[in-house]
């Protein structure tokens, strides 16, 4: 079953929110047909602590400012800014120091679902001009 378009609106503006805070390695991958509690997962790396909590904060912000706000369910990681999962259910935000992105390779364990595009549009934007 393909991504609701709800769930595609979440992950597009929570990608472009870790964009912003100049997050890194930004995937989104389309877990719909594997789970049934999910349809899609954002995954995005930051260099350190702070940033990865700079980067959940730009993302619950921006879900909060679309018109049908969206708030977490579930939050967990957040005392150590390693590895911060925001569950919205529709979506689950993954913010993961470099370190653990690389050592538990989420993007591995999930290569046969299909992966969504995300496009940074200050970059598609840079490129237009």
């Amino acid at each position: 079953m393909p991504v609701s378009e709800r769930a595609l609106e979440l992950a597009m503006t929570a990608a472009q929110a870790a964009a912003d805070k100049k997050a890194q390695d930004i995937v989104v991958i389309d877990v719909g047909d594997q789970l049934y509690i999910t349809d899609a997962f954002v995954i995005a790396s930051a260099s350190n602590d702070r940033q990865v909590v700079a980067i959940v904060d730009a993302v619950e912000e921006a879900l909060l400012n679309l018109p049908e706000k969206a708030k977490p369910v579930r939050r967990e990681g957040e005392r150590q800014g390693r590895w911060v999962l925001l569950d919205y259910v529709d979506i689950v935000v993954h913010i993961q120091h470099a370190e653990e992105r690389e050592f538990y390779a989420l993007d591995k364990l999930w290569k046969d679902c299909p992966m969504i595009p995300f496009v940074d549009r200050d970059l598609a934007d840079a490129e237009a001009s």
